[in-house]
């Protein structure tokens, strides 16, 4: 049976309780093994973590094509580092999902 992720309220609130703010420097470990996925700030953390859940294939490849979600690469890796980021992580087993703060509009 496959589910509907705008209907599924309570896996939204999982993922949603679940993201919070972290240090680059805690999430170096998961990156080395390939696992730390980017995601840009135009999209919401959470809808991507949610479509990721549920492996909404044309969502992903969509991003994907745009450039909107991809693995972090070494050079996002080395300026957070640098800059001690803080970053929003959303934990979708086996992905670690992070999007950089978003720049405040005011």
């Amino acid at each position: 049976m496959k589910t509907n992720p705008e209907k599924d309220t309570e896996l939204h609130d999982k993922i949603n309780r679940e993201t919070g703010r972290i240090k680059w420097s805690e999430l170096e470990r998961h990156f080395a093994s390939g696992s730390v996925v980017y995601v840009s700030e135009e999209l919401d953390l959470i809808e991507v973590a949610l479509r990721i859940a549920h492996d909404d294939k044309e969502s992903i490849t969509r991003w994907m094509a745009a450039g909107s979600i991809a693995k972090v690469n070494d050079t996002q890796a080395a300026s957070w580092l640098a800059a001690d980021a803080t970053l929003w992580a959303s934990v979708v087993s086996p992905f670690v999902l992070v999007q950089p703060e978003k720049k405040s509009l005011h």
